[in-house]
């Protein structure tokens, strides 16, 4: 069953880029995380790289951006430094654990493309996972997500 809106975000614990996160330990800001299929995949550093580069405008809003994907931190790392860095951490959901919870893994066990938005009180206030996985939700959709949060 996917997580949707309205329901309390599973909270979770990942190691990733800087270290290790725990989801609850961000209560009182919103949070956006995506989910994303893979390292040094077009579509994935395409939208990676748009989040990063719009991080301020999340930023202004007061909201964390965390990526995450089933690769390893150490896969992480190199994605990160061959793209000049991300402002936001990748976690690494090897065993695609968060994945499941939240309900975002396809058929074949691969992460689906998702995008959700938990709002300062730990609810889930938008909720989007990508049928194709070809095209990603832009920053500014996920913006007015977070105002409305």
């Amino acid at each position: 069953m996917a997580v949707g809106v309205g329901d309390i975000a599973p909270d979770f614990t990942l190691d990733g880029t800087g270290g290790s996160f725990t989801l609850s330990s961000q209560k009182g800001r919103p949070v956006v995380l995506a989910f994303y299929p893979g390292d040094n995949t077009p579509v994935c550093t395409l939208q990676l790289n748009s989040y990063s580069l719009e991080i301020e405008a999340f930023h202004d809003l007061g909201a964390v951006v965390i990526g995450l994907s089933p690769q390893s931190v150490e896969s992480h790392e190199a994605f990160s430094a061959n793209q000049g860095g991300f402002n936001f951490p990748l976690l690494a959901d090897t065993d695609k654990a968060v994945g499941r919870l939240y309900g975002i893994l396809g058929p074949l066990g691969f992460y689906r493309r998702s995008v959700y938005v938990i709002g300062a009180d730990g609810v889930v206030t938008y909720a989007h996972r990508s049928a194709t996985g070809m095209t990603f939700r832009k920053t500014d959709e996920l913006v007015a997500a977070l105002a409305k949060s």
